[in-house]
């Protein structure tokens, strides 16, 4: 069944259009009046819909029932990563949303290939905040990650979210985030923010302000992966 995201209130019995994106998403793929689709919005579970109406350029439909399912990760997990080039970052946005990624900061580092200020930036947001909505569809997850705004590392600790703080980092003997242990059973599982840099890292600058701020220098093992490839290889041995 098709799932399409759809950012408004949605209740049982309900007779709605969808938005704009979602509307051309169900013409696109063709879908007739009486087709069952399955809409999210975010707010926890996944309703199953009926079109009821097919226009030229919108589309009714009428919510019947409710499924209060979840697809989230044990741990909630905050990746605030260096800015990689557009495809990169485009494809670590889609990955850390499969992946189960709570929410995505993109980090204006001292080696970011690409800069962002401006009209740009507030474009490049909406662009990932598209490309994680997607995925989220795609995957199955009925909440999608907060795509956060372009930032600096300064920036982020002046509002930074609580919890445990981890920054990816090549230095010898660091523990490795596959040997981090796990909290005692029963105990509840923190947030988590894991920092990464971009092509060519994080300056020793930044480091020493990451360190500063509380976060603590974990390693992927000795091999050096990819700016976009490890953040999500931490995700996936933390999540």
């Amino acid at each position: 069944m098709a799932r399409f995201y759809c950012p408004a209130p949605l209740a049982e019995g309900l007779h709605l259009s969808l938005p704009a994106g979602a509307a051309r998403h169900v013409q696109v793929l063709r879908l007739q009046p009486g087709k069952a689709i399955t809409l999210f919005n975010g707010q926890g579970g996944e309703f199953v819909a009926t079109i009821t109406r097919m226009g030229r350029s919108d589309v009714d439909v009428q919510i019947d029932t409710h499924h209060a399912v979840e697809r989230e990760a044990a741990r909630a997990v905050h990746l605030l990563v260096g800015i990689t080039a557009n495809e990169r970052m485009d494809w670590l946005v889609e990955k850390a949303t499969e992946l189960g990624a709570a929410s995505i900061t993109p980090l204006v580092a001292e080696r970011s290939v690409l800069k962002l200020k401006g009209e740009r930036a507030e474009k490049k947001a909406a662009h990932w905040q598209a490309v994680a909505v997607a995925a989220a569809e795609q995957c199955g997850r009925n909440r999608v990650p907060t795509m956060h705004p372009a930032q600096t590392l300064a920036e982020w600790v002046q509002k930074a979210p609580l919890g445990e703080r981890w920054v990816l980092s090549l230095a010898e003997g660091l523990h490795a985030v596959a040997q981090v242990q796990a909290p005692a059973l029963g105990q509840p599982l923190t947030p988590l923010t894991v920092l990464s840099g971009p092509e060519g890292g994080l300056s020793p600058a930044e480091e020493a302000a990451a360190l500063a701020a509380g976060f603590v220098p974990v390693s992927l093992g000795p091999r050096v992966l990819r700016a976009e490839t490890a953040p999500l290889a931490a995700l996936v041995l933390c999540a």
